[in-house]
C-alpha cells in the first residue's frame, strides 16, 4: 500500500509568497543590475523551481534517512570548503564560490545544511538518554567543537566571516532545545565574553601582532564593521536615503529612484522599502515575523528530539540573517554581506532555505491512514 502524508499548507503557501515579493523585487532592482548578469527574475524563479523539485523529493524520505547520512554530507561539505581554497578563482579578494560551466554556487551556505542535520542526530541521540551526566555534557560539547571548528577555519580562510557567524548561531539554536543544562550556556556565555574582551584588546591595542596573527585583510575587514557608522558608503547612504523618501506608500512597484550597489542581493529590502514605503515595509516584517512564530511553535508539536533541534537550528539561522539584513540596510547594523532569506536573489541561498524546508515539512508531516 502506497503510503500518503498530510503537509504543511501554511509553509507551503508562505514560500509562494517569499517567491513573489522576491521576484517582484528583484525585477524593480535589475533597472540598475548589468545586463551582463543575464535576466534575474527568470534565474531566480528556475533556482525557486527547482528547490520546490527537491522539497518533493525530500518528503519521500523520514528524515531519519538524512540523519543516517548527516556526517557523510558533512564530510562532503568539509572537502568543498578545502577545495575553495586551491581550485575556487578569487573574486573581491574571496575564493567562496566554485564556477562550474557559467554556475556558481557557495559551499558555505550548504554546509549550513550539514551542520543542522549533525547536530539534530548528535543532540537526538543525547536527548533521548535518560540520565544526563556530567561526563556525557562534556563529551558532547567537545564533539559540537570539533564539529563546528573545522568549516569555521575553512571557512575564516575564504574569507567570509557573515558565515561563520551564521555557524555560530546554529549551534545556540540547536543547544537551545536539548537537554544540556544551563550551566553550560552560563560557561559559554563567559569564555565567549573574554574571548571577545582578548580579540579586540589586540586589535585596538596591540594591531601589529594582529595583523602577524589573522593578516592585514581580516584586519582592514574588522575596519570597516567597526567603524560602519562614522564611514561614507555610497550602499548605506543610497540605500537610507531611498527609504527615508519613500514614504507611507513608497514610489511603487519598479520605481527605485536612488542607485545603490547589490540591489538585488545584499540590499534588496533598500529595494522593496523604496518601492513599497513604511507601510509595504511594515507588512513585510511582520509576515516575516509570524512565519518564524509559526515555526517556533511547530517545535511544541509531538515531534521527536532529533527534528526539533533540527527546526531550532533553522529558525536561528533565519532569524538571524533577518535581523542582520535589514538591520544593515537601515544602518543599525555593520554591513557583513548577509542575504534575505527567500527574497534576496542567489542561486545557492535559495536552494539551500527550500532544502531546509523539505526537512521541516518531513518533520512535521502526518500519516493519512
Amino acid at each position: 500500500m502506497r503510503k500518503s502524508y498530510s503537509i504543511d499548507k501554511f509553509i507551503f503557501i508562505a514560500i509562494i509568497i517569499f517567491y513573489l515579493i522576491s521576484v517582484l523585487t528583484i525585477k524593480s532592482a535589475s533597472t540598475y543590475v548589468s545586463s551582463s548578469l543575464g535576466n534575474l527574475v527568470l534565474k531566480q524563479s528556475i533556482w525557486y523551481l527547482l528547490g520546490i523539485i527537491l522539497i518533493m523529493y525530500i518528503i519521500k524520505f523520514d528524515n531519519s534517512f538524512f540523519y543516517k547520512w548527516a556526517y557523510l554530507i558533512y564530510a562532503i561539505n568539509c572537502l568543498l570548503l578545502l577545495g575553495l581554497l586551491f581550485l575556487a578563482p578569487s573574486i573581491n579578494g574571496s575564493k567562496c564560490w566554485y564556477n562550474i560551466l557559467g554556475f556558481s554556487f557557495q559551499p558555505s551556505e550548504f554546509m549550513k545544511i550539514s551542520l543542522i542535520l549533525v547536530y539534530s542526530r548528535l543532540l537526538g541521540d543525547f536527548n533521548r538518554k535518560k540520565k544526563i551526566t556530567l561526563q556525557r555534557e562534556i563529551v558532547l560539547i567537545l564533539k559540537m567543537l570539533g564539529i563546528l571548528l573545522i568549516p569555521s577555519v575553512l571557512t575564516f580562510l575564504e574569507p567570509d566571516t557573515g558565515a561563520i557567524l551564521i555557524y555560530f548561531i546554529i549551534t545556540f539554536f540547536a543547544l537551545f532545545v536539548s537537554k544540556v543544562r544551563l550551566r553550560w550556556f552560563v560557561l559559554s556565555l563567559i569564555v565567549l565574553s573574554l574571548s571577545m574582551g582578548l580579540f579586540f584588546y589586540f586589535y585596538f591595542y596591540q594591531q601589529d601582532l594582529f595583523i602577524k596573527f589573522f593578516g592585514s585583510n581580516f584586519f582592514y575587514r574588522m575596519d570597516r564593521i567597526i567603524n560602519w557608522q562614522s564611514g561614507s558608503g555610497m550602499q548605506l547612504e543610497n540605500s537610507m536615503a531611498a527609504i527615508s523618501a519613500s514614504g507611507i506608500l513608497g514610489f511603487g512597484f519598479n520605481n527605485t529612484p536612488i542607485y545603490f550597489p547589490e540591489a538585488g542581493t545584499d540590499f534588496i529590502f533598500g529595494v522593496f522599502a523604496s518601492n513599497f514605503g513604511f507601510l509595504g515595509s511594515s507588512l513585510l516584517i511582520i509576515f516575516i515575523t509570524f512565519f518564524n512564530i509559526y515555526l517556533i511553535n511547530l517545535t511544541n508539536t509531538k515531534i521527536n528530539y532529533a527534528d526539533k533541534t533540527l527546526i531550532m537550528g533553522i529558525i536561528g539561522l533565519l532569524f538571524y540573517q533577518q535581523l542582520q539584513n535589514i538591520g544593515m540596510t537601515i544602518g543599525l547594523l555593520p554591513i557583513t554581506g548577509i542575504t534575505l532569506p527567500f527574497i534576496s536573489y542567489g542561486g545557492s541561498s535559495i536552494i539551500t532555505y527550500l532544502i531546509l524546508i523539505g526537512l521541516i515539512l518531513n518533520a512535521t508531516k502526518k500519516r493519512i491512514v
